[in-house]
């Protein structure tokens, strides 16, 4: 037997989301992260990816302002950490200094990757869409990399070595071999 859900229960039909670290900086090059569960793959060519981030976050304005933005792909193991970077603001505290995470220079973007993170998408903002109270940000991926552990000989990544993070209701968990 089905169960209908109230409007404000919808969501909990859906599948749980992937959960990334997003890094931004502001005009002058301080850096933000900010803990999302909205994230999604929409273009192999030219490669581009989108984000969904409430229009009150600061991060929001950051991204936008600056036009970039680096998705960070953290683990099972830094999952406090994560955690911290989504009930904090950026307004308020360096969250790089507060968790103890380690900034690191990108290929090509200003927006730093996290070390810790097993892999990293530099992006350019492309487009733009407010989706009710959410506001969705494309990217094109303008550069990447990946822990050398984390994939195969064929570059493939290996997700019971990545370990990557998926949740709903802030419930967090990983990934296993079915």
């Amino acid at each position: 037997m089905k169960k209908v859900l109230p409007e404000g229960k919808y969501m909990q039909a859906g599948p749980p989301t992937s959960v990334v670290l997003v890094t931004c900086v502001d005009e002058e090059g301080k850096p933000n992260i900010i803990t999302l569960g909205m994230f999604m793959y929409i273009s192999h060519s030219p490669p581009q990816v989108c984000i969904g981030v409430a229009p009150k976050r600061y991060s929001h304005d950051l991204i936008v302002r600056q036009g970039e933005f680096a998705v960070n792909v953290p683990s099972a193991e830094i999952v406090e950490e994560m955690h911290r970077c989504g009930v904090t603001s950026g307004r308020d505290v360096d969250k790089f200094e507060e968790t103890g995470l380690t900034p690191t220079a990108a290929q090509v973007i200003r927006s730093p990757l996290i070390t810790e993170c097993y892999g990293h998408l530099e992006c350019r903002v492309v487009q733009g869409y407010t989706c009710g109270d959410h506001y969705l940000i494309v990217g094109e991926v303008v550069a990447a990399s990946v822990d050398a552990d984390a994939v195969d000989e064929k570059e493939n990544q290996v997700l019971t070595k990545a370990k990557p993070v998926i949740q709903k209701n802030w419930s967090y968990h990983t990934v296993k071999k079915l």
